[in-house]
């Protein structure tokens, strides 16, 4: 959690969201963390929603996968920036199926 994640989200937020919480600097601090322990690591824009702020779901290598709030399309961009990671909107071109197939994988025990 850095002072530079705080100031882009407050620098961002132009509305409050109603139904969910906003995003936080530890969600940005997660998706950093998640990108400097894993290879590969590509990033898939999601938009606001009614119900959340804008996301980003971060995909490795592998298919293991995060999703946590960014604020903004702003703050994602610059957060693939910084990272230098590539971010693609996942609106437009999905997800990648490494992801779908390492949830299948992974889904919990259903007793």
């Amino acid at each position: 959690m850095t002072w530079r994640d705080r100031w882009l989200l407050h620098r961002h937020a132009t509305h409050r969201t109603l139904l969910d919480r906003e995003a936080t600097a530890a969600d940005l601090a997660g998706l950093r963390d998640f990108a400097r322990e894993h290879r590969g690591v590509e990033l898939f824009a999601e938009p606001e929603t009614a119900a959340t702020d804008a996301t980003v779901v971060a995909v490795d290598g592998q298919g293991a996968w995060i999703r946590r709030r960014v604020g903004s399309p702003a703050v994602a961009r610059r957060l693939a920036r910084d990272l230098a990671l590539p971010i693609y909107d996942a609106s437009v071109v999905g997800y990648p199926r490494r992801m779908r197939e390492w949830s299948r994988a992974n889904r919990p025990a259903v007793h």
